[in-house]
């Protein structure tokens, strides 16, 4: 019961939830480090380990050497990207353009790593993927938690296609919604092959930083280097 409820929780706050709330970053992280200590707390009450969570403190050193190895290919890659004018133009988001640095700092350092990426990892590595690992076999856990884990990403993934001028009305819209949901999916899944192999919650968290808070900057540099 605690898993079913969760999953549709979570399938709905990101579209439903997050769009109702006034959108400045204060509010954001406030909202989404709530619902992280509240989360934990339900997980606790329901009999989750600190263990099945991911956050036993035996495990930080392995979820730091596997989350930091992934977080430098990240980086690398956002690097060649960067290092190759013809690439430059995959890294643009015209949501950050603009963004004086001041901004953009605030993107980097809270938003993202608190607002998101805390929150995220929590609910779905950790919380979720533990509390479906209770009542299904392991791989349907992940894939369930990944699947959920995309339909997340929908009502970002139209803010995207909007502020970058993408996909039109229409089917293509819907296709590339799906698709980005899919992506999305497939992250998840690499971030819980992190989470399983490492035994700590560090290991996606590390690899999602540098996804996010990299790729900002990258974008930001992509941007002004033309």
């Amino acid at each position: 019961m605690f898993a079913a409820s969760l999953a549709l929780v979570l399938a709905g706050w990101n579209n439903l939830v997050i769009p109702a709330l006034p959108g400045t970053t204060t509010v954001y992280v406030g909202v989404n480090l709530a619902a992280t200590a509240l989360l934990l707390a339900a997980a606790r009450a329901v009999g989750l380990s600190w263990a099945e969570l991911g956050l036993d403190r035996r495990r930080w050193a392995a979820g730091a050497r596997w989350g930091g190895a992934a977080a430098g290919v990240v980086a690398t890659g956002y690097a060649v990207a960067l290092a190759v004018p013809s690439l430059r133009p995959l890294l643009e988001d015209e949501r950050l353009a603009g963004l004086p640095g001041g901004a953009l700092a605030v993107q980097v350092l809270v938003r993202i790593p608190l607002g998101t990426v805390v929150w995220e990892e929590v609910a779905f590595r950790g919380v979720l993927l533990a509390a479906l690992a209770r009542v299904l076999p392991l791989p349907a856990a992940a894939g369930l938690a990944a699947a959920v884990f995309g339909v997340w990403h929908v009502r970002p993934t139209l803010g995207a296609l909007a502020a970058n001028d993408l996909a039109g009305d229409g089917a293509a819209r819907v296709l590339a919604v799906l698709l980005a949901c899919l992506g999305t999916a497939a992250a998840g899944l690499v971030f819980t092959w992190l989470r399983l192999r490492s035994g700590s919650l560090l290991a996606p968290v590390l690899l999602h930083l540098a996804t996010n808070c990299l790729g900002a900057l990258a974008a930001a540099a992509a941007r002004r280097a033309g």
